[in-house]
């Protein structure tokens, strides 16, 4: 749960960066909603899948691995 939630966090601050920057052109405030809301559930989808992928073969290796 961690994992999605520095996912979360991670894909905001990516987003925010992306739309807020000065390089950046004004948007809309619906385009800058769906643009936050979707990077951080990306971000959380993809960090939790990785999440679990180490776990999963960290219990299938057991002991040997650290």
């Amino acid at each position: 749960m961690r994992a999605i939630g520095y996912g979360g966090a991670i894909g905001l601050a990516a987003a925010a960066i992306k739309l807020f920057g000065p390089w950046s052109e004004p948007h809309p405030g619906l385009a800058i909603a769906k643009e936050l809301i979707g990077a951080a559930l990306a971000f959380a989808l993809l960090c939790g899948v990785v999440a679990a992928l180490r776990n999963f073969i960290r219990r299938r290796l057991g002991p040997e691995i650290r």
